[in-house]
């Protein structure tokens, strides 16, 4: 019987990925125990090199109002993107990469630490040491996750990451693929609800099983 994974395709500093967080824990949850669940780092805007412009940042806190109002997810506004901030999600996506590396199963909490890191505290997570005391909070040592952040297996990781989503088509996060051996299904493209994603999802493991 072939392997079903379900492909969660996100970036950590995607705001409707932030919104979408408590959609894919209940599908953790409530699938996890037949189903694979696996992260995919989509890359947002990595590589980065400038600083956001006003006109910039408040088109992204525009976005940030609609996903709260829609989702409800917590945000804090006021203060958020500092002038200079460099918004590369590179590095948080290469942290999430990092953890992988040392404890696989600790991938999903990481990567909620540090959306809530980015949105609800207004911490840097494009700094490796902010980084690396959230994942000290998520019980890993600090200092071999800056050892794994800073190498080049983690680099070349990261852009694999990105490279396949590239080919695989995904234009947006969050992004949801269901792989069924060699055969790959886009279930979902963009924010949706649970109870939505429930029937997507039972139909596909209906017709594969």
């Amino acid at each position: 019987m072939s392997e079903k994974i379900l492909w969660y395709v996100a970036d950590p500093m995607c705001s409707w990925c932030w919104g979408f967080m408590p959609v894919i824990d209940r599908i953790r949850d409530e699938y996890g125990g037949g189903l694979k669940v696996e992260l995919l780092l989509g890359g947002l805007r990595p590589g980065t090199k400038d600083s956001i412009s006003a006109a910039q940042r408040e088109e992204i806190l525009h976005h940030w109002h609609t996903v709260h109002r829609t989702t409800g997810q917590p945000f804090r506004f006021e203060g958020a993107m500092p002038e200079g901030f460099v918004y590369d999600t590179e590095p948080a996506s290469r942290g999430v990469i990092a953890v992988s590396l040392i404890n696989p199963l600790a991938v999903f909490p990481f990567f909620r630490a540090v959306q809530s890191a980015f949105y609800v505290a207004q911490q840097n997570v494009t700094d490796p040491i902010v980084l690396s005391q959230l994942a000290a909070n998520a019980g890993l040592d600090a200092q071999r996750f800056l050892r794994t952040f800073e190498s080049e297996m983690a680099r070349n990781l990261a852009l694999a990451h990105f490279q396949k989503a590239r080919q695989w088509g995904v234009r947006g996060f969050p992004s949801l693929i269901a792989q069924s051996g060699e055969n790959y299904d886009l279930l979902a493209a963009g924010y949706c609800q649970f109870e939505e994603l429930r029937l997507k999802l039972d139909e596909w493991l209906t017709d594969i099983a």
